[in-house]
């Protein structure tokens, strides 16, 4: 009976992969694998297109395989502007700004990233925007670090983060002049969670004898200025003009760069700083796709080389269909005009010089690359006043501007 049993079984399963064969497996069904709750947990979050005006998280991680560690607890938020996004990195796109205090279920705790529920949709945030603490009317989320004895040295007077270029950024691969870091500062108290980039212009040696791409598609710039009309490549990072009483450009936005941090860190913003020295080995790509990634806007610090004592403007975007519409350009010029308008509005209301209308039309490297509300500020010219004071009240303007922008 084995026998016969054997050679029954034998006989049906040859007569099944005959008709499978014959079929060309058309008609074989499959069961279903099921996956664990545990390995979707371990699943990469799908990175998204980045957010057009994003408020940037101030972590700023190189995700591969991001890894979780299981957990069920309630945290809040602990800045004032903070973004809930769709993956654990700052490519993914933002689900929500909340308010200091909001209070989430956070599922799991990875490097730099929460994995948290919102409005039933699985989400993340950044680390340094969340804690395990109820919020009261006064407390802070530095001064909650500091109860819990960690380190507040990311303030003004402290120690800052370096952030360098990294090459798998969008457009990183256009910088020439790539090896220099920018410095990312926390606000001490009050924080904002905006992050703004304060490029004090110039101040690259060597920056003159590379050149890079005007555009990101190749195509020729269509006003003039330092590069002519027509050009397809323009200079890394130009060494600057000379004020009339021999003081070098880059000196001069240098300082207006550092009084500037200081009122920005005090009232609450965190400040990405390209340059804190005579020189950084950063062009004008690598400083603009650095704020691209790492802040939520990006004002760049100029004195035009004319001798008129002009007043101040900015560089908007060329009214040049062609130019308009071309990415990055097309999705973002009407947020980098609006930054220019309102820097203008601050400055004014310091009672600071106005050029004509505020604004002059230019082709930029800078916003030809920009993914974030960016602008080429121009505080005046070669013989314009340059002494403390003035720099101290053009500080002042910039940061009424900058508070009109993001409605603070």
């Amino acid at each position: 009976m084995r026998r016969k049993g054997g050679q029954a079984a034998l006989l049906l399963a040859a007569a099944l992969l005959a008709a499978g064969t014959a079929g060309g497996c058309k008609n074989t069904s499959y069961e279903p694998i099921e996956i664990t709750a545990e390995e979707k947990s371990q699943e990469t979050p799908a990175s998204e297109a980045q957010a057009q005006s994003s408020q940037k998280e101030t972590a700023v991680t190189k995700e591969t395989a991001p890894v979780y560690t299981e957990t069920e607890d309630t945290v809040y938020i602990a800045g004032d502007r903070v973004n809930v996004r769709t993956s654990g990195n700052l490519s993914g796109q933002v689900v929500a700004t909340l308010s200091r205090g909001t209070a989430l279920t956070r599922t799991g705790v990875g490097d730099g990233w929460s994995r948290v529920v919102y409005n039933g949709q699985e989400c993340y945030v950044s680390n340094d925007y969340v804690t395990a603490k109820a919020p009261d009317n006064t407390q802070t989320a530095d001064s909650e670090k500091a109860a819990e004895g960690k380190s507040t040295a990311d303030s003004a007077s402290g120690e800052a983060q370096a952030i360098s270029l990294d090459p798998q950024w969008q457009y990183a691969g256009m910088a020439k002049i790539t090896s220099g870091s920018a410095l990312l500062y926390r606000a001490e108290s009050n924080r904002k969670g905006i992050v703004v980039c304060v490029n004090a212009g110039h101040g690259t040696k060597g920056g003159s004898s590379v050149k890079t791409l005007c555009h990101p598609d190749g195509s020729a710039k269509v006003t003039g200025g330092t590069t002519q009309a027509g050009a397809t490549t323009a200079v890394a990072v130009s060494s600057g003009m000379t004020f009339a009483d021999g003081t070098p450009e880059h000196q001069v936005t240098l300082a207006l760069a550092l009084k500037l941090k200081e009122k920005l860190l005090i009232d609450g913003y965190d400040v990405l700083m390209i340059r804190e020295t005579e020189d950084v080995q950063l062009d004008n790509v690598a400083r603009t796709v650095i704020a691209n990634n790492a802040a939520d806007c990006h004002i760049a610090l100029h004195w035009d080389s004319t001798e008129s004592n002009k007043g101040a403007f900015y560089m908007s975007v060329p009214s040049n269909e062609t130019y308009r519409n071309m990415e990055p350009v097309k999705s973002h010029w009407q947020q980098h005009n609006a930054l220019g308008e309102s820097l203008i509005a601050g400055l004014k209301s310091a009672g600071v010089k106005i050029f004509s209308g505020g604004s002059m039309e230019m082709d930029l490297t800078q916003t030809s690359y920009s993914t974030v509300p960016s602008i080429d500020i121009e505080l005046g010219d070669k013989v314009s006043d340059h002494s403390a004071s003035t720099l101290d009240t053009l500080a002042s303007g910039l940061l009424a501007g900058i508070n009109q922008y993001f409605g603070q």
